[in-house]
């Protein structure tokens, strides 16, 4: 096993943060993760019966993905090595994979490679791994907090069974503080420490999920802090407030894809509140606000669509106003389409027509247009035929006279009943009308429709 998993001794110990030294040491320690983790869960039993596949574990910072490699290098019989993916080369992954050869055809056994931050390896890296870890000569544990679809080659990524791990709650991250400040051999239990649950309760929110950041907010406040006259350091909501520094997780990644498909189905969902939170959340972290403001354009077209035809309009306007004024005020017409979307009537209908349009298309292929629509301003086209028999509908009464705009009738828009639809929809039933009081003026010889040439 690699001694980077030993524990330090002495002072070297004590020296370690406290994040590090509150690492859990068995599966029972370890806290959250419990839809992999917990009991009969598939990660268990592959840890606690030592026949351990390659592994990718995926999650945010703080969330378990090191302790639980940790734990694993405790209790295997396998060899164990560790590497960073941010400080480590090919040659570091190659003098480990030569030694797992000769360990191989020693004794048999297989070497665990956890390789942290795999993500940070390119594609040449990566491949380096793929051959020992299909042949089994080293067993690959992968941590990353990047998406492994994105950053992880996908025949490396069919080798590996991947876990997802989520933030911790805040329950969880409570029970990880409150262990830390009891122990007095790794955490803080030989300071005299006033806990107050109001602060307890304020880092575990703060912290997002991440059990890290928690505790080291702790060891900074207690270390920072002065005894009372009592010898006890009052650990209150103030001293809280000053350890943890605030931040909104949001990377370019998960978060961000994550944060503006929430933003959008909210608004196509018809929750303002919801809507506006989500921007608010994409406004602190500095989200691009051309980017949402494009996606409220594509929200009020596709999801509103004609049952409020100026929802597009506020949208586009908004989108204008955001590239005129910039930040921090494009905030405010940003939030007025965001409302203006969220409360509008609804309809897919014209997103779902242009689909099936599309489809039809590509299935039928191009049909000829017919001749009395085609361009007929230019020398030739009268030799051509084109443009004859065009009937021009202003000239008719309601300014419509049923033609051929199609060699073959295809329905791609069905209008909804919603908002301004409801007269689109009628407007159309009236068309269909007027069509069969043409056709029966065919039958009687009065025909207003020219056959085509």
């Amino acid at each position: 096993m690699d001694g980077l998993f030993n524990k330090p001794s002495g002072n070297n110990f004590e020296r370690l943060p406290l994040a590090v030294r509150m690492r859990p040491r068995s599966l029972d320690e370890f806290v959250g993760q419990s839809h992999i983790l917990g009991e009969g869960k598939i990660l268990r039993r592959i840890i606690e019966s030592d026949n351990i596949p390659s592994l990718i574990f995926y999650g945010p910072p703080g969330c378990g993905k090191t302790a639980l490699a940790m734990i694993i290098a405790n209790r295997t019989k396998n060899y164990f090595h560790h590497l960073n993916a941010v400080t480590s080369t090919v040659s570091d992954v190659r003098e480990i994979i030569s030694i797992a050869r000769e360990r191989k055809l020693q004794n048999g056994k297989s070497t665990i490679l956890f390789l942290d931050e795999i993500a940070h390896f390119n594609k040449l890296q990566q491949d380096a791994l793929m051959k020992d870890t299909e042949e089994g000569t080293i067993i690959l544990i992968g941590a990353t907090t990047h998406n492994p679809s994105f950053y992880i080659n996908n025949p490396l990524l069919s080798r590996a069974m991947v876990f997802q791990f989520e933030p911790l709650s805040e329950e969880e991250i409570k029970k990880i503080l409150i262990k830390a400040l009891k122990d007095k051999e790794r955490g803080m239990g030989k300071y005299n420490v006033k806990m107050s649950e109001e602060a307890l309760s304020y880092i575990a929110k703060m912290s997002n999920g991440d059990a890290r950041k928690a505790l080291n907010s702790l060891e900074i406040g207690i270390l920072t802090s002065s005894p009372d006259k009592d010898g006890y350091i009052n650990f209150d909501i103030k001293l809280a407030q000053e350890s943890i520094h605030k931040f909104l997780p949001y990377d370019r990644e998960d978060f961000h894809y994550d944060t503006i498909s929430a933003f959008i189905k909210s608004m196509r969902g018809s929750d303002p509140d919801a809507a506006l939170y989500y921007l608010a959340k994409m406004i602190v972290s500095g989200e691009d606000p051309r980017f949402i403001a494009r996606r409220i354009v594509i929200c009020a077209a596709e999801d509103v669509g004609n049952a409020d035809p100026m929802a597009l309009v506020v949208a586009v306007s908004a989108f204008h106003a955001v590239e005129f004024v910039g930040m921090p005020e494009a905030k405010i017409p940003l939030a007025q389409a965001t409302i203006y979307v969220a409360t509008a009537p609804k309809s897919n209908s014209a997103y779902k027509g242009i689909e099936n349009a599309i489809e039809e298309v590509k299935k039928e292929g191009a049909k000829p247009i017919p001749k009395h629509l085609q361009q007929a301003g230019y020398k030739l086209a009268e030799k051509f035929g084109k443009g004859a028999g065009y009937l021009y509908p202003h000239d008719f009464p309601g300014h419509y006279v049923p033609q051929k705009y199609m060699e073959e009738e295809k329905r791609c828009y069905f209008p909804s009943d919603q908002g301004y639809e409801k007269k689109i929809k009628e407007f159309l039933e009236n068309i269909e009308k007027l069509k069969k009081e043409y056709e029966k003026k065919d039958k009687k010889g009065n025909s207003r429709i020219e056959e085509e040439p």
